[in-house]
């Protein structure tokens, strides 16, 4: 299996948790090694999608701000293709997310 996909793999079981009303520190940890197989590979995109998901997991549990500066950082990174599914949700999730 190709890394990246490891990466999207670990962010989908971290979401299946959350929906499921699983362990905390099992649904974070799911989030932050997606995001570390993703930087480790630089698959930026697969690393939004896991930065959105954590973000959104920090929102749930009260911790806007941290969820606000860590998906304000990673989009950040990005200067075009701001018509993508994804960059459009994490704009929508970054205003949602505003103080």
């Amino acid at each position: 299996m190709k890394p990246p996909r490891r990466a999207e793999l670990y962010r989908l079981k971290g979401e299946l948790l959350r929906g499921e009303g699983g362990v905390a520190s099992e649904v974070e940890s799911c989030f932050h090694q997606a995001i570390q197989i993703a930087r480790r590979q630089q698959a930026k995109s697969l690393e939004l999608r896991a930065v959105m998901s954590l973000s959104r997991w920090w929102q749930g549990q009260g911790n806007r701000a941290e969820a606000q500066r860590i998906l304000a950082d990673t989009y950040g990174w990005f200067s075009e293709a701001f018509d993508t599914a994804d960059l459009k949700a994490a704009k929508a999730l970054l205003e949602e997310l505003q103080p």
